[in-house]
């Protein structure tokens, strides 16, 4: 049978269809932006997020703390993944999502972790994809995709428990940019749990960005974040070849046919796919796993 006819643009013009004050197309809205449009690019802006909770010391020296990067790096992004794949995949008010949440909470509720850095690491996840798809996605992003992606990262942080969370995108990015601020500084460990994490960026890049990997990571740094991660300045030709390469590429991708397939992440960690009861630190299965039995 002959497929249907497929525009670039038919993604963005179906969610200008959408009601994103509608939680239904709220979830359909990101489901459309995050999976189908702009899959790489949220993962990019994703590991830039990784990368901004590490300048505010309080929380690099608990991921130094716990080795859980240095010992388990790959586990431990996949792990970060699964939450928000798990989220997306059937609407933040799933079942599956709240399954998820549920675990995710159980990992959290090992530490002592205040509500003001829960709100920024949250506030991460969303402006970090946000500014990397303004700067290098292939079109810009529409309003409703702005506003459904707040209000999905406002449930989910909700569903965490988290108090005092913006209702708007412009919200986070204040909450954001006026905590780094306050909070960015370095100190030691912001560099030992960076260094950790560029390793496993290498580790699971194809063959052929590994050589420059380490590099290419801190040209994407802006000014603050690279001075509170304590990295070394990079020279302004390979900043500027960086930034080049990013925005052709999005030109080209202007002129491809758009997905037609959500897009399916592979995992190192769980190559045949995730099981909730392998996911959280190697040292908390067992007692994450029996709470999840007793509660059951």
């Amino acid at each position: 049978m002959r497929l249907a006819s497929r525009h670039r643009y038919d993604n963005l013009e179906l969610i200008r269809t959408l009601d994103p004050y509608d939680d239904a197309d709220r979830d359909r809205i990101v489901s459309l932006t995050g999976r189908h449009d702009f899959p790489w690019d949220f993962d990019q802006g994703t590991a830039i997020a990784f990368l901004r909770d590490y300048g505010i010391p309080s929380i690099s020296r608990l991921l130094d703390r716990t080795r859980e990067f240095e010992d388990h790096g790959v586990k431990r992004y996949d792990d970060t993944l699964f939450f928000q794949e798990e989220a997306i995949l059937e609407g933040v008010d799933s079942e599956r999502s709240h399954t998820a949440i549920r675990r995710l909470n159980r990992i959290h509720g090992h530490y002592d972790i205040p509500n003001d850095e829960f709100q920024y690491v949250l506030a991460t996840t969303i402006v970090g994809p946000v500014r990397w798809i303004r700067r290098y996605g292939w079109r810009p992003l529409d309003e409703r995709e702005l506003v459904a992606m707040a209000r999905f990262t406002t449930r989910f942080g909700e569903l965490m428990g988290i108090k005092g969370l913006p209702e708007t995108y412009e919200g986070y990015e204040d909450l954001l940019d006026s905590y780094e601020a306050e909070r960015f500084a370095f100190d030691p460990a912001n560099r030992r749990v960076t260094e950790a994490t560029i390793r496993i960026g290498r580790a699971t890049a194809p063959w052929y960005l590994k050589p420059g990997f380490r590099r290419v990571s801190i040209a994407l740094m802006d000014e603050p974040l690279r001075l509170a991660l304590g990295m070394e300045e990079q020279p302004r030709w390979l900043v500027r070849a960086v930034d080049l390469g990013l925005r052709l590429r999005a030109r080209v991708l202007r002129f491809l046919p758009p997905r037609r397939a959500p897009y399916e992440r592979t995992h190192p960690t769980y190559p045949n796919g995730y099981e909730l009861a392998k996911i959280g630190p190697a040292s908390m299965l067992d007692d994450l796993n029996k709470k999840e039995r007793t509660v059951a």
